[in-house]
């Protein structure tokens, strides 16, 4: 009987070795694909964004001083690390919607125009390949089986997208209260969420939001926290601001330039989330929330914004405060 089951138990292993792996090399040649489909659009998005800098080194008609900080910005942009690179290239794209399109010799604005659609075009394409490439690592059995290998983890470029001729360009400013809600395990609370004219493109980002005119940050953390989490704080209960991150940004066809403060505090482990202050906009845009460790979030699949939350989040819950403000992107 033992020999009975034993060879039952082997057939059913062949069996499913049979069927399963076949599978298994399917999704890691897949995988493959989609990585290397990753790479060359990156190649291409890096190629655009290279050719955009050079057009934009040989504006004429400006004022010197325009001139030279145009050229700075571009050089800058095109010597960035990936890192940095976002930052920079958005700090390129600001001073090309304040051009004064109509000033420039025609050949020289159609070539400037069109090193900006590929750009948009090139972007597209990327963040595409990325979204794909994540959908597929983020299963279940793939990651069990680390079929991604030592492949890194792609990541989309956000840059906000320049306007139709026919609309403004210019970027709307923004300011926002943004805070890390953590609790007594030190994990923080995260939404995520997606732009409407992109709803294939998710990531996750802290609770907060914009502030409102005449509205103080500490004022603005503390309704933002009520409204989108039903967690009631007084201003004394911030830490900071301790945070500070520049950003730019397209939303439901709108670009911004947004600078974000981040405050800190605690609430205990047992709160429950309250989404019904969402407001029209976020009800539409964002999908569901989750606490999140440090360690899931150095291995999530994911896009989390800020970049560098999971590798400053512990430090920052370790020791107190120390009353200096930190740039992160």
């Amino acid at each position: 009987m033992s020999s009975s089951w034993f060879a039952t138990t082997l057939l059913v292993v062949l069996v499913l070795l049979l069927l399963v792996g076949p599978w298994v090399l399917g999704m890691a040649n897949r995988l493959d694909r989609l990585h290397v489909r990753t790479d060359a659009a990156w190649a291409g998005l890096d190629a655009s964004l290279a050719r955009r800098a050079v057009v934009a080194r040989t504006v004429v008609g400006l004022e010197p001083d325009q001139a030279t900080m145009l050229r700075n910005v571009a050089d800058r942009a095109e010597r960035a690390g990936r890192a940095e690179r976002e930052a920079a290239e958005n700090e390129l794209s600001g001073l090309l919607a304040d051009l004064d399109r109509s000033a420039l010799p025609p050949v020289l604005a159609a070539e400037l125009a069109d090193a900006e659609q590929r750009v948009v075009l090139s972007r597209r394409v990327h963040n595409d390949a990325v979204r794909d490439t994540l959908s597929l690592r983020r299963r279940r059995l793939i990651r069990w089986l680390k079929l991604a290998g030592t492949a890194p983890r792609p990541e989309y470029f956000e840059i906000a997208e320049p306007l139709e001729a026919a609309e403004s360009s210019v970027l709307t400013p923004r300011t926002a209260a943004r805070v890390l809600l953590t609790d007594d395990t030190g994990r923080v609370l995260l939404f995520e969420g997606h732009d409407p004219a992109r709803p294939q493109e998710s990531f996750w980002f802290t609770v907060g939001g914009g502030v409102d005119p005449g509205e103080e940050l500490r004022a603005a953390a503390v309704r933002e926290v009520s409204e989108e989490t039903g967690l009631e704080l007084g201003a004394d209960d911030l830490i900071g601001p301790i945070w500070k991150r520049h950003t730019v940004f397209s939303l439901d066809g709108l670009s911004y330039a947004s600078e974000e403060w981040f405050f800190l505090t605690r609430t205990s482990t047992g709160f429950t989330v309250d989404t019904s202050g969402f407001d029209e906009a976020e009800t539409r845009t964002i999908r569901r929330h989750r606490w999140w460790t440090a360690d899931e979030l150095r291995a999530t699949e994911d896009a989390v914004y800020p970049v560098q939350l999971a590798d400053l989040l512990p430090e920052l819950l370790r020791a107190d405060w120390d009353g200096s403000l930190r740039a992160v992107r």
